[in-house]
């Protein structure tokens, strides 16, 4: 009887895709032992080692994300992701990669992989903290929605890879789409970012767009660096005037 009341309170309390941990199933009063019973029963899934969900669904994408960041400090969707998420996009893949980001390295657990194909690069791009991660909200401003960088900061970090994992043709594609960027947001995280490749293809790049913004920041307060930048990347040298 005691058992069957756990079950019946472990499955009202479990939603329908979302990870839980065996903390949390230990704070419903369910030990380990007693999980295992669960899952040889059919009544939980094992999706790692301390990781369980509800059966009859798999995992959802937004719930898993609120699961890696109690793992992963500073995890956010950024990059590429986030202006797709915001609406900027160049390409619409049929099942497109997405781009995690935090503060420090880890490994992206199978179980989320298998379902969502992910990159995670750990990335200090700005002077900032992991728990106090410059222009990251929860996306649409919902407290039960993932970490997300705003669209100034999804476009930094999206040229942080140009010549990772982008190319400058696509980053001057997509940037062509950002057009409504906030001049006094974007001027707040190029004053902070440590990165001089990143500083100049914004400013470049804005410049040859003439996109709206571009005229509104003030270059020389930002940490460009002086002389001609060369690095290496996957399409030959990356040469920033």
């Amino acid at each position: 009887t005691v058992e069957m009341s756990k079950l019946s309170e472990l499955l009202a309390s479990l939603r329908p895709g979302h990870p839980v941990t065996s903390a949390d199933l230990a704070a419903l009063g369910i030990s380990s032992d007693l999980a295992v019973h669960y899952v040889r029963a059919g009544w939980l899934t094992r999706l790692a080692r301390g990781v369980f969900s509800r059966p009859e669904t798999p995992v959802a994408l937004e719930p898993s994300l609120l699961h890696l960041e109690r793992r992963v400090p500073g995890l956010h969707v950024g990059g590429t992701s986030a202006l797709d998420w915001h609406g900027v996009r160049h390409q619409v893949a049929q099942r497109p990669t997405l781009e995690l980001y935090g503060w420090r390295s880890a490994t992206l657990p199978s179980w989320f992989t298998d379902h969502f194909p992910a990159h995670y690069r750990r990335l200090r791009l700005f002077d900032e903290q992991a728990d106090a991660l410059l222009r990251v909200t929860r996306f649409q401003r919902d407290t039960e929605r993932p970490l997300v960088s705003d669209p100034e900061r999804a476009v930094l970090e999206m040229l942080s890879d140009v010549g990772l994992r982008v190319s400058l043709s696509d980053a001057r594609a997509i940037l062509e789409g950002a057009v409504s960027l906030r001049p006094s947001v974007l001027q707040e995280l190029l004053t902070r970012c440590k990165q001089v490749k990143t500083v100049r293809l914004c400013l470049m790049l804005g410049r040859e767009l003439d996109l709206p913004w571009a005229g509104k920041l003030v270059p020389e307060s930002l940490p460009a660096g002086r002389g001609r930048w060369v690095g290496k990347s996957r399409d030959g040298l990356l040469v920033l005037d």
